[in-house]
């Protein structure tokens, strides 16, 4: 006796359709399952076996033989479960024949029958529909995220008592469709507001461009200045995340098992690790690779707080993915690739004691301290940081200033108006944000007037800045121009953006 049932296994944020072979055949009773699964899956027999039973099914006294083709894709995860013991159902007959060419299975089985909610359900589900599959059993609990996808009907089922029930047509589950989760454009709480930072304008400049661009920054100044105050209040001016950028960020999350399916509908992310942090922690990895910091940030924030304190090693390998937007853990078994296009947001000190060039402290660092300290951030990657800010210690009139502040929300509709520009500019090129304008459409999309064109020639000469560094200034100088709602780059546009370049010839000169 023989049946056929098609699942789902994930590579990376990939899924991939897997056949599930069983066949019942005279013999001893054995439980094999071939196909190169791993120890999850062959611990899966237990599941299976106990979950028949104690699902009110006897289970076969015979040779059974469970194939996951194609036997040559490497089979991770508990999430075969339910089909392993469908198709062990279906062979014995207790299932009817049903149309199973079109309809996938995936949900880990508990002892008792009841199925467990999964990780990745969502990059499963878009892998499905795009090969076709129009229906999908999933575990009652993953109901919310699966039910995002449009073209795919999605039952839910509790145990595997009310899946053999529903395929033997004894009941009826109806296709569940998580309306609510398709609405993205909401005004979102916080309980941080610009409006709570006293003085700084500089730095409330700078991160409005930098959210508006989704361009990575810097923030230079002694302690208690405000830089993470104002880093905290940052995601309360980021634009709304577009619908395809929030399918990308739970994917991401689903994987990593962070999604909290009751809130599917997520502002942007904003990470902040330790500076005890690790590489494999920032990048990603382990022996089942899963997303880093980077990838956790994609379309978000990374905010590094005291930089130079995280380890020199560690910081160096956020290079490559602040340049491809993208972070490959190669593994034996496989090449995975997660995205990771980001905005970094550091903050550091001047110098070890925090008070260099602070008019109200001495600093008391020696030069080979203060060079040691600055020395931890390489030159490749300031290079790729293209916002470099220094803030000085508010004053006492700031603080005692009752005059009104400009609030999170005032900021937020420039910065929205902004990206809205830029998506209709990039709808094309499949970007969202100037940062991620590539080095041969600069020149399309970046166009200066002649006042502005000598004006960053001069600047150039004057500071020696890298082709890299020209880049970001005419990247940064676009974002500066939509804020003003100018098509036209302007001398004006352009002298901010060097202003924010020219402060990394002061302390690494």
């Amino acid at each position: 006796m023989y049946s056929k049932i098609n699942t789902c296994i994930l590579q990376g944020l990939n899924g991939y359709i897997i056949d599930v072979e069983t066949d019942l055949s005279r013999g001893l009773p054995v439980f094999n399952i071939v196909g190169l699964p791993d120890t999850s899956i062959k611990e899966s027999k237990e599941r299976v076996r106990t979950a028949i039973k104690n699902s009110g099914f006897e289970f076969p006294l015979n040779r059974i033989t469970v194939n996951l083709a194609p036997a040559n894709l490497k089979k991770e995860g508990s999430q075969l479960d339910l089909a392993i013991a469908l198709g062990i159902l279906q062979a014995m007959g207790v299932l009817d024949d049903f149309c199973h060419g079109d309809m996938a299975f995936i949900g880990e089985l508990s002892l008792d029958g009841r199925l467990n909610p999964i990780e990745g359900v969502l990059p499963m589900i878009i892998s499905m529909r795009e090969s076709n599959i129009k229906r999908c059993m999933v575990p009652y609990d993953n109901k919310d995220e699966a039910g995002i996808v449009d073209d795919i009907e999605i039952i839910p089922v509790q145990n595997l008592k009310q899946a053999v029930d529903y395929l033997n047509k004894k009941i009826s589950i109806p296709a569940f469709k998580n309306e609510t989760s398709l609405s993205l454009q909401q005004d979102e709480e916080f309980d941080m507001d610009f409006s709570d930072i006293k003085g700084q304008e500089g730095l409330k400049r700078s991160l409005e461009v930098a959210a508006a661009g989704s361009h990575n920054l810097l923030v230079i100044g002694p302690p208690g200045a405000g830089k993470t105050m104002a880093a905290r209040r940052l995601p309360t001016i980021l634009p709304e995340l577009s619908f395809d950028e929030a399918i990308e960020v739970i994917k991401i999350y689903s994987v990593a098992g962070l999604l909290n399916s009751n809130s599917l509908i997520k502002a942007r992310p904003f990470r902040a690790p330790h500076h005890t942090a690790s590489s494999a922690s920032l990048i990603g990895g382990g022996r089942i690779p899963k997303p880093g910091e980077v990838s956790l940030a994609h379309n978000g924030v990374l905010f590094l707080d005291e930089i130079p304190e995280f380890k020199k090693s560690v910081l160096e390998v956020l290079r490559q993915p602040m340049e491809d937007g993208v972070v490959t853990i190669s593994r034996v078994n496989a090449t995975l690739n997660y995205p990771a296009k980001f905005m970094l947001m550091a903050s550091m000190n001047p110098c070890p004691c925090g008070y260099l060039g602070d008019p109200f402290h001495e600093c008391t660092c020696s030069q080979s301290s203060i060079d040691r300290y600055l020395g931890k951030l390489s030159n490749p990657l300031l290079d790729r940081i293209d916002i470099h800010i220094e803030v000085l210690p508010v004053k006492y009139e700031e603080l005692d200033h009752g005059g009104k502040a400009e609030t999170s929300r005032e900021i937020r509709k420039r910065v929205n108006k902004a990206r809205q520009i830029q998506l209709e500019r990039y709808r094309e090129d499949n970007i969202y944000s100037n940062s991620q304008i590539s080095s041969r459409n600069i020149k399309k999309y970046c166009k200066l007037n002649k006042k502005a064109k000598q004006l960053l020639k001069n600047a150039f000469d004057r500071y020696k800045f890298s082709a890299r560094t020209y880049n970001k200034i005419l990247k940064v100088s676009r974002t500066i121009a939509d804020l003003d709602e100018s098509d036209l780059i302007l001398e004006k546009h352009v002298l901010e953006a060097i202003r924010y370049r020219s402060l990394g010839n002061k302390y690494w000169g």
